[in-house]
């Protein structure tokens, strides 16, 4: 859509002297009657908060979503192939009064003004329509409009925002006078295409107390309980002129240090006025804060995208538990403004890799399908109109990865919508994106490996895998401790979306692809059989950091490859793994009956897994296995294997060639070593549930179908045709 259409013949307007870090609030006015209908469509870049006759709008949200908002930011020697702007639309009809009405707009900061992808400079639009039976009348933002600096003085994004309250008026109701305020100016348009979205937007969720710990030299530390995002609430009673900052983080030392601070801070200055003060613009990703000055914090407030918990699940190991629970729980931690991030407060981006590795498990336990789709068409839009190249992060902003595990993104995701929700109309939507991308990982080959990426960028394969070659010494480069040959793993990924790609085409009707995908996939195949199998023993890569498996999920390797893969981890005990192989070889040993393994290397008592991370207190997944190396101690990606929890340990399972839960085969695994299981997830039918006690080996199952989905209970040799609402039976094991 254009400007048009969404603001009518509103300006973009804003102070007449702007930088990157200028906040500003604007005011204008519209004539209305209680009878009348009132809407509001309005934008303020970066972040913006709205006030109608000074109630504010829209409280504890980040709007608008983040984007490629227009086309001034292209990666270099690319073009990306749209940029688009998603345009708030609020009702205020509950807001307004008979006669005159203000409307004020505090804006600035957020992704627009980002330091590394700055796109222009703060600005605001807006158009209010008033509605009743005599017609429409539109009330828009122009040069009349009255402007000033807000009390918002430094900002950065991902680190700081500071407040300064001494030379401050409370400007935003009806009744203040803006008299002495300059006009704003008209400024410049968006090249972009506005937008309207479903997508959840971020919103205040809930509220944590807070507990007094520590007293230091300088002030006051707290614990909320919890690693989590949003901003303390802070009652502020100091003198005019009075500084209080606010330090945040997600650890503490034993020494009442806290780390993992990552430059987070609040600072206020004081009018000398009572107030209740919070952040604006920016949230914090932190469980400890320490307050220096004369505030005393009120609560916590979690912030982040409203997206329903959709699953449930409890059984009687707790680190089981505490995976599914942590999982949800970090993940929503890093759903902000419209996409999945890597970390709540370092980078924020929405990392092509961390997304699809951990695509299928999101929407196994959370309904999140608006909000993944947003994220997709952020992927399509960041491609390269010339090469096909999909970036690293979406939306994008220059960052790390590689040319499998991140661009394959593109085939992942609506993969996963079409298998989770049953629509290929998203098939359909992005397949020539798949193309275009499989295209470029050709032009990017040699003798059939996938070996290189845009030039003078990264280009890795696994990541984030633990330290197996020098145990002893301290590697803090990221990626030193992957010894997993990048193009084995590129050319994995590549052959996994080409398969993919064979069940798209069928599907969406171009099956005259398929043949072509076919003979790729055969060439890819022989390239890493080639390049990486040793006929000595039988392994791909020394058969170490899940190398094998791997090969093996795309049916590579002989017998002896998957047993030694199997006698490997039974003799280690604990993931060697980074990222995408910790993925991998959990659903390969599920899927080839190894279940019991699988369910040892997710509950493994060493240094390397899920179990010692709740032994030491976390409350959210860390960017590492070793912790002590994890600069992020929220990161989802290591959360994949959730969605195993749910495909074979409950055994909710899609018969093979559907979508959208429509036929089911329940065949829960590892039944005997569990005294009770219980869960359930939302499908597009409704709920699925089971749940199982083990009594001296006779398990009682309560199996839960809706309306809608046939399904068929398998264990061993036993099979039920189950019926469409409440199952109970019992098996002899």
């Amino acid at each position: 859509m254009t400007r048009e259409h969404y603001f009518h013949n509103a300006k973009w307007i804003g102070a007449e002297n702007r930088t990157a870090k200028t906040f500003s609030v604007i005011r204008g006015y519209f004539e209305a009657k209680t009878s009348d209908k009132v809407t509001l469509n309005i934008l303020g870049l970066g972040f913006f908060k709205c006030y109608i006759n000074g109630e504010c709008i829209n409280p504890d949200t980040f709007l608008p979503l983040s984007s490629d908002f227009e086309a001034t930011c292209d990666p270099v020697d690319e073009i990306i192939s749209a940029h688009r702007i998603y345009v708030p639309h609020f009702d205020i009809t509950p807001f307004v009064k008979e006669g005159k009405n203000s409307i004020a707009i505090h804006y600035g900061g957020g992704w627009y003004t980002f330091d590394e992808r700055a796109f222009g400079l703060p600005k605001a639009i807006y158009c209010i329509t008033s509605e009743n039976e005599n017609g429409v009348r539109y009330f828009v933002s122009d040069e009349t409009c009255r402007i000033a600096e807000s009390m918002v003085k430094d900002y950065n994004f991902t680190r700081y925002e500071h407040w300064d309250y001494s030379d401050y008026e409370d400007c935003f109701d009806s009744d203040f006078d803006d008299y002495s305020w300059a006009n704003a100016v008209v400024t410049e348009n968006l090249e972009t295409e506005y937008c309207s979205t479903d997508c959840p937007k971020d919103k205040l969720i809930r509220t944590l107390p807070v507990k007094e710990i520590a007293e230091t030299e300088t002030g006051i530390i707290y614990d909320c309980g919890e690693n989590t995002t949003g901003y303390p609430v802070l009652k502020v009673n100091a003198a005019k002129g009075e500084k209080i900052t606010v330090n945040l983080a997600e650890e503490i030392s034993g020494n009442n240090e806290l780390t993992h601070v990552h430059g987070q801070q609040f600072t206020v200055v004081s009018d000398g006025k009572e107030r209740t003060v919070q952040p604006e613009f920016t949230w914090f990703g932190f469980r400890y804060f320490e307050v220096i000055g004369n505030a005393v914090p009120e609560c916590v407030k979690v912030v982040h995208a409203d997206v329903p918990v959709s699953s449930t699940f409890e059984c009687d190991n707790e680190t089981l538990n505490w995976i599914y629970k942590t999982f949800i729980h970090t993940m929503l931690c890093n759903m902000h403004t419209g996409h999945p991030s890597d970390c709540p407060h370092l980078e924020r981006r929405g990392y092509t890799g961390d997304g699809q590795v951990t695509c299928h498990a999101v929407l196994s336990v959370l309904d999140a399908r608006d909000f993944y789709e947003k994220w997709m068409q952020d992927i399509a839009d960041s491609q390269d109109v010339s090469s096909g190249h999909i970036q690293y992060t979406a939306p994008y902003i220059r960052s790390g990865g590689g040319p499998g595990g991140w661009g394959c993104a593109v085939v992942e995701v609506p993969y996963q919508l079409y298998k989770h929700y049953g629509d290929k109309s998203i098939l359909e939507r992005y397949y020539n994106n798949m193309r275009r991308y499989i295209d470029y990982l050709e032009s990017h080959s040699d003798y059939g490996l996938v070996t290189s990426d845009k030039k003078g960028e990264w280009c890795l394969g696994d990541w984030c895998g633990p330290n197996i070659l020098y145990p002893d010494r301290d590697i803090t480069s990221h990626n030193q401790q992957v010894i997993l040959p990048a193009p084995m793993v590129n050319t994995y990924f590549m052959v996994k979306s080409l398969n993919r790609m064979c069940e798209i085409a069928r599907i969406i009707g171009k099956r005259e692809d398929v043949a072509e995908y076919e003979e790729k996939i055969r060439f890819r195949k022989g390239a890493i059989t080639a390049a990486y199998f040793n006929t000595f023993d039988d392994n791909f890569v020394m058969n170490v950091q899940g190398a094998n498996s791997f090969a093996v999920d795309l049916g590579l390797g002989n017998e002896n490859t998957y047993k030694n893969m199997v006698s490997y981890y039974k003799k280690l005990g604990y993931y060697d793994t980074g990222i995408f192989a910790t993925d991998i070889v959990t659903r390969v040993l599920f899927e080839k009956g190894n279940s019991d393994l699988a369910v040892d290397l997710m509950t493994n008592n060493g240094e390397q897994g899920y179990e010692h991370w709740r032994r030491n207190g976390a409350t959210s997944f860390h960017e590492y296995w070793d912790s002590n190396r994890s600069r992020s101690h929220s990161h989802p990606m290591f959360g994949s294997t959730v969605a195993y929890i749910f495909e074979y340990l409950l055994g909710i399972k899609q018969s093979e060639n559907t979508a959208g839960y429509s036929l089911l085969v329940i065949s829960p695994q590892s039944v005997e070593r569990f005294g009770r299981m219980r869960g359930s997830m939302k499908t597009p039918a409704g709920i699925v549930s089971v749940s199982y006690e083990n009594n001296s080996g006779k398990v009682n199952f309560k199996i839960s179908i809706p309306e809608g989905i046939k399904a068929v209970f398998r264990y061993a040799d036993k099979e039920i045709e189950l019926s469409q609402g409440e199952n109970e039976f019992a098996v002899v094991l």
